[in-house]
């Protein structure tokens, strides 16, 4: 499960759920997204939130590891083996996916640098006739 506001993990005995009217429910992690819902504030807005993260890039968008937490409503017979199978599947899925991410802030922080150091030289050209040799 996942919250409705800022799509973090919904983990079981934790987080509450606000049904309307039409019976639409909406689950939330925590009080701070519950008290955002209900002032009407845009998650895409609210720096925290995984919206917001991913509309300025600072997220993966795109990659086939995300297909895999998609919720299938499909009910399975208990195999054994493929319960263990699921299970190491998902271990190796979640070390790849630390590894993408990481290699996606490290390229980001590349760019970053390239900038703010291009920026640096700007002002030091600009104010060459204070350097004193």
């Amino acid at each position: 499960e996942k919250c409705y506001f800022c799509s973090g993990p919904l983990y079981p005995g934790h987080g509450m759920a606000f049904v309307r009217n039409d019976n639409t429910i909406f689950k939330f992690c925590r009080s701070k997204c519950h008290r955002h819902f209900k002032a009407k504030h845009n998650p895409r807005k609210v720096k925290w939130t995984k919206a917001s993260r991913r509309q300025h890039g600072k997220e993966l968008l795109s990659d086939p590891v995300l297909d895999f937490e998609k919720k299938r409503n499909e009910p399975l017979v208990y195999n054994r083996n493929l319960t263990v199978a699921t299970i190491q599947a998902m271990k190796r899925i979640s070390a790849i996916r630390k590894k993408r991410e990481s290699r996606f802030y490290t390229n980001r922080m590349k760019l970053a640098k390239k900038q703010q150091k291009g920026q640096l030289d700007q002002e030091l050209e600009r104010h060459v006739d204070r350097i004193e040799d």
